[in-house]
């Protein structure tokens, strides 16, 4: 088992107990309080190029587009549940999961022995022919959904999968336009970039032909939001008067929605896609009820409703398995399985994905789901989910800069404002010091948002409410260091 445990190295204290680790001889260049968590893995040695000279073959080789974080980007080695390494031995607590997708954590070792089987095995032969995992897998993925999603077609990506969505509902419904919220991300091929409403991703080019988008129902940041509006621990600091089970803002926002299907669309559509929660935006979540009575105007149009569940599946938000369910609703298409009747539709001509499907895939694909339910990472991300937003909201009402805090399980977005009352977003050079000291801290946070202001919180599913207290710690560090560089800036 290449991800299992190795005795730790004896060694002088420095905080942490009686042991020390190896990968946690090094000094913070931002004075923090905040003790790491121990942990009992320790990563192989590094032995591959320089840093320099792995940053000078990714300046001359690998496309500029390729974005990476931080002034002196990080080269990382290796990687155990939780926790990242890099080619120093430095240990960081990951709470951004290589952009949500590691949900059982990296290299987790059920994961990675089922790999290596498979790996030993059979590694490609195409859908074309049947082999046991994907078989396997399909039953045991399609076994999560309610009826009638039991059928699957694998891909290679969420680009790729919300590709094919788009495909179907318009060959299902023979209707052509969709809808998509503003700020949404679904996507960076062509096709999908139509339904992605984020201006950094946009391009100089034709896309999006028959993609409408329509106002994002934001209680934080959008014209209507009170104190009672999201299925969150943590409410935003609006008030309303709302009484229970009433929102006037979900009721103004679903006006808006109509008069997107009323001005905007043709009299039929094809479809209307959403993720449960928004996730590169920055985890913004919409009025409880809304999605509910938007998919029924949807469907009044004939037009089928997508659910993107691409960073909210799999347990992530704790109290469900999928997204979708925290809004009581039923979709037509999810990106990762498709009603038999819309499936159908695809088979009248042939479509065909060469590596989607294969063995290895599903054989990973199976593993994760098993981990996830032997490992009770749902019950997980609900209870620390739960216990970080809270944490999170003390910031919140400790620091003006912090306007918002939002989500739900182990789906978290810190939105960063110049101050509360205007909501203005605090700006990008600002919010990215504050990562990087946190990065500095031993803490990696993602960033998203239309200003980048907002931190994306979305860990491995493993994660721990000790875990927790040190990043809370580390941020509540890195807002202080920045309130002092602002107020030394005005002396």
């Amino acid at each position: 088992m290449a991800a299992g445990y190795a005795p730790p190295l004896r060694g002088s204290s420095r905080g942490l107990g009686s042991v020390v680790f190896r990968q946690q001889k090094w000094k913070s260049s931002v004075s923090t309080k905040a003790k790491m968590p121990p942990c009992n893995f320790v990563p192989e040695k590094y032995k591959s190029h320089s840093y320099e000279r792995m940053r000078k073959i990714r300046e001359q080789n690998v496309s500029p587009s390729l974005r990476t974080f931080y002034k002196k980007p990080l080269l990382l080695h290796q990687g155990h549940m939780q926790w990242l390494f890099d080619y120093e031995g430095r240990r960081y607590l990951d709470l951004f999961a290589g952009i949500v997708t590691v949900g059982v954590g990296h290299c987790h070792p059920k994961v990675t022995m089922a790999t290596q089987k498979q790996l030993a095995r059979l590694w490609h032969i195409s859908s074309i022919y049947m082999h046991p995992s994907i078989q396997e897998y399909a039953e045991k993925l399609t076994s999560l959904f309610p009826d009638p999603l039991k059928v699957v077609y694998l891909t290679n990506s969420g680009s790729e999968a919300n590709d094919l969505a788009m495909f179907m509902a318009r060959l299902y419904t023979r209707n052509f336009d969709i809808i998509s919220f503003r700020g949404a991300y679904h996507g960076g091929s062509p096709y999908t970039l139509g339904l992605t409403s984020v201006g950094l991703y946009k391009h100089g080019v034709a896309n999006g032909f028959g993609c409408l988008t329509t106002m994002l129902p934001d209680v934080f940041r959008g014209p209507w939001g009170g104190s009672h509006c999201r299925d969150s621990p943590v409410q935003t600091v609006r008030k309303c008067t709302c009484s229970e089970g009433v929102c006037h803002a979900k009721d103004q926002y679903i006006e808006q929605f109509k008069d997107t299907l009323n001005t905007s669309v043709p009299k039929t559509i094809a479809g209307f896609i959403s993720e449960p929660i928004q996730g590169v935006n920055g985890a913004v979540q919409y009025p409880r009820g809304f999605l509910k009575e938007a998919y029924q105007l949807v469907r009044e149009r004939q037009g089928v409703c997508i659910s993107d569940e691409v960073q909210t599946g799999f347990g992530r938000t704790g109290s469900h398995f999928w997204g979708f369910q925290t809004h009581g609703v039923v979709p037509d298409i999810v990106t990762l399985a498709k009603g038999i009747e819309i499936a159908s539709s695809l088979a009248q001509n042939l479509h065909f994905n060469t590596f989607g499907g294969n063995p290895l895939a599903c054989t990973v694909g199976a593993a994760v789901l098993d981990a996830i339910e032997e490992d009770g990472l749902q019950k997980n991300s609900e209870d620390v989910g739960t216990y970080m937003l809270l944490e999170l909201a003390k910031l919140r009402d400790k620091f003006k800069i912090v306007g918002d805090v939002r989500g739900k399980g182990l789906m978290i977005g810190v939105e960063m404002v110049t101050d509360k009352d205007h909501r203005h977003p605090l700006p990008a050079e600002e919010v990215g010091q504050i990562l990087e000291d946190c990065k500095d801290m031993g803490v990696l946070i993602g960033r998203g948002g239309l200003h980048s202001q907002t931190f994306r919180i979305k860990p491995p599913m493993c994660i721990t409410k000790k875990d927790v207290d040190f990043a809370v710690e580390v941020f509540d560090t890195a807002l202080q260091r920045h309130m002092e560089r602002a107020a030394a800036k005005q002396t």
